[in-house]
C-alpha cells in the first residue's frame, strides 16, 4: 500500500477516534457505569428516531416504485424536463427545501397542513427520498434485457404479471441497499427535525445530541446519546451485512434498455401528482424569494463563508479521495480491499452530530471552529468524491499504469503529465458535489458556528427563528440557485465524460 494512501488512511482514521473517543467513553462512562442518564426521555428520543425513520423510508420507497414503473420507458411532452425536476431535491439544501414546503404546508399556504411534528418531518423527508430511490428503481427497469419486454408481449401479460415476473425481480436486488441507504439519512436528519419536529415529543438522537450542547451544555447527556444513536446505525450497517447488503452498490451498470411505449392514464396518475409534489415548494421559494426583501450585507457575509468553506473542504475531500481511488484501482487482497472500501463509507456510517460532539469536546475551547467545520464537511462529502473518481481513476490506471512504470513517471510528475489532462472532468464532477454537500450543511456549522461566523444555512436557520420569513426566503434563493448552478455543472460535466 502506498505512504500517501497509508497517510489518509491514518488522518480518517484520526479524526474518527477524536469524535468517537470522547462520545464511547462518556457514553459508557455516565451511562452504563453510573446509570444516571439513561431514563424515559432518552428511550422516547431513541424510539421516535426509528420511528420516524421506518416511516420515512416507506412512505418513500412505495411510491417510489410506482413513479419508477410510470417512468420506465413512458413518452409524453416533457419528459426530459420531469426526470430533471426529479433530481433537483438531490442537490438542493435541507434548509431550503423546509422553507418551500412551509410555504406550500403552512398554515397560510395553499395546503395548510400541521406541519410540526411527525406529518412535517415525514413530508420532508419523502420530498428529498422519493426522488433518490426513484432513480435508482428506474436504473434498475432501465437494465432489464429487451427480449423480457417482448417475451411478455408475446404471452400477453396484464400489468400484475408485468410487475411480479419481470419487474419485481429487478427491483428487489435494489430495495435492501435503498431502504438501508434512506433509514440511515433519515435517522442521522438534522436540518429537517430541527425546523419541523415541534419540540421534545419529535426531537431524533441527532437533535438531541445539539440541544445537550448548545443549550443545556451537558456533556456527559450529549455522549450518551451519541453513543446510542453510533450503536443504531452500526447495528443497522451490521444487519445489512449479514443480510449481504452493499451500500456502495446503489445503482446499476448494466446498459440501459431503450423501452419506448405511449404513457398510459394510469402512468400519468402517478407522474403528474410526483411531480407536483416536488415542484410546489421550489416554485414557492423562486415566487416568494423574487419579492422578499434581502438582506444584502448579512447574505454577503454569509455567502462569502459558504464560499470559502465549501472550496476549502470541497479541496480537502478531493486530497483525501484521490490516493483512496488510485489505491482501490491496483490489485489488492480481500482485506485491503475491504479496508479501503469501509473508509470510504465511514463518514456515511457515522452519523455527523456523533463527530461533532467528539470534537466538541475535544476542541469546543480552542478558535478552531472554521477547521472543524471544514474537516467535518470533508468528510461527509468523501463518500460523494469517491463515487465520481473511482471508475474514472480505475479506468485510468488500466491503460496508462505499464506506460508510466517504463518511463519513470510518478507521484506529481504522474499527475500532472498522465492523469490531470485525462480526469479532469471526473475531478470537477467530485469537487462539484463535495461542494454542494457542504454548501447545505446545518450540522457542523450549528454546532461550532457563532454569530461571526456564519453560513447561508445557519442564516436562513436564524430568521426563521425569529420569524423573518421574508428575509429567509430571500437567502433561501440566493442559497437554491447557487446550488442549482454547482448541480447543473455537475450533471454537465457527467453526461460529458460518459460520451468521452
Amino acid at each position: 500500500m502506498h505512504r500517501a494512501t497509508l497517510i489518509v488512511l491514518a488522518l480518517t482514521a484520526a479524526a474518527l477516534a477524536a469524535g468517537l473517543g470522547p462520545v464511547l467513553w462518556l457514553g459508557l462512562h455516565e451511562g452504563v457505569m453510573r446509570g444516571a442518564i439513561f431514563d424515559g426521555y432518552l428511550l422516547h428520543v431513541a424510539l421516535f428516531t426509528l420511528k420516524q425513520a421506518a416511516l420515512s423510508t416507506a412512505l418513500s420507497i412505495l411510491p417510489a416504485i410506482a413513479l419508477a414503473r410510470a417512468l420506465n420507458g413512458a413518452q409524453f411532452p416533457g419528459r426530459r424536463l420531469a426526470l430533471a425536476l426529479l433530481a433537483v431535491p438531490l442537490g438542493l439544501p435541507a434548509i431550503v427545501a423546509i422553507l418551500g414546503l412551509i410555504a406550500v404546508f403552512g398554515k397560510t399556504g395553499p395546503l395548510p397542513l400541521n406541519l410540526y411534528g411527525l406529518t412535517g418531518i415525514l413530508i420532508a423527508h419523502v420530498f428529498f427520498n422519493l426522488p433518490l430511490a426513484t432513480r435508482f428503481f428506474l436504473e434498475r427497469l432501465e437494465a432489464i434485457p429487451p427480449e423480457s419486454w417482448r417475451l411478455a408481449a408475446q404471452l400477453d401479460f396484464d400489468g400484475w404479471s408485468r410487475f411480479r415476473q419481470i419487474e419485481w425481480p429487478a427491483l428487489r436486488t435494489a430495495l435492501p441497499a435503498v431502504a438501508l441507504l434512506i433509514f440511515l439519512l433519515c435517522a442521522a436528519s438534522f436540518a429537517v427535525v430541527l425546523t419541523l419536529g415541534g419540540g421534545p415529543a419529535a426531537t431524533t438522537l441527532e437533535v438531541a445530541i445539539y440541544q445537550a450542547l448548545r443549550f443545556d451544555f451537558d456533556p456527559a447527556r450529549a455522549g450518551v446519546l451519541a453513543a446510542v444513536q453510533l450503536a443504531v446505525c452500526l447495528g443497522l450497517v451490521l444487519v445489512a451485512s449479514l443480510l449481504a447488503v452493499k451500500i456502495s452498490a446503489w445503482s446499476s451498470n448494466a446498459p440501459r434498455t431503450l423501452l419506448r411505449r405511449r404513457a398510459s392514464a394510469a402512468d400519468l396518475a402517478v407522474i403528474i401528482p410526483a411531480l407536483a409534489f416536488v415542484a410546489a415548494p421550489l416554485a414557492a421559494i423562486a415566487i416568494n424569494g423574487v419579492g422578499a426583501s434581502f438582506a444584502w450585507g448579512a447574505i454577503a457575509m454569509a455567502l462569502a463563508t459558504s464560499l470559502a468553506i465549501a472550496a476549502t473542504s470541497s479541496a480537502l475531500s478531493l486530497l483525501l479521495a484521490w490516493p483512496l481511488a488510485l489505491e482501490a484501482a491496483r490489485p489488492h487482497g480481500r482485506l485491503v480491499t475491504a479496508l479501503l472500501a469501509n473508509a470510504a463509507l465511514a463518514a456515511l456510517v457515522v452519523p455527523p452530530a456523533v463527530l461533532a460532539t467528539g470534537w466538541f469536546l475535544l476542541w469546543h475551547n480552542w478558535p478552531v471552529a472554521p477547521l472543524l467545520v471544514i474537516a467535518m464537511n470533508a468528510l461527509m462529502a468523501l463518500p460523494f468524491a469517491l463515487s465520481a473518481l473511482s471508475p474514472a481513476v480505475k479506468a485510468q490506471s488500466q491503460r496508462y499504469d505499464r506506460l508510466c512504470q517504463s518511463l519513470g513517471l510518478e507521484g506529481l510528475q504522474r499527475f500532472r503529465l498522465i492523469d490531470l489532462p485525462v480526469l479532469k472532468r471526473p475531478l470537477g464532477l467530485a469537487a462539484a458535489l463535495s461542494g454542494i454537500a457542504s454548501l447545505g450543511d446545518l450540522t457542523a456549522i450549528a454546532l461550532f458556528g457563532s454569530q461571526n461566523f456564519t453560513t447561508l444555512p445557519a442564516l436562513i436557520y436564524r430568521q426563521m427563528g425569529s420569524y423573518r420569513i421574508d428575509a429567509a426566503m430571500a437567502s433561501a434563493l440566493v442559497l437554491a440557485l447557487l446550488a442549482l448552478a454547482i448541480t447543473l455543472a455537475a450533471q454537465r460535466w457527467s453526461q460529458t465524460d460518459d460520451r468521452a
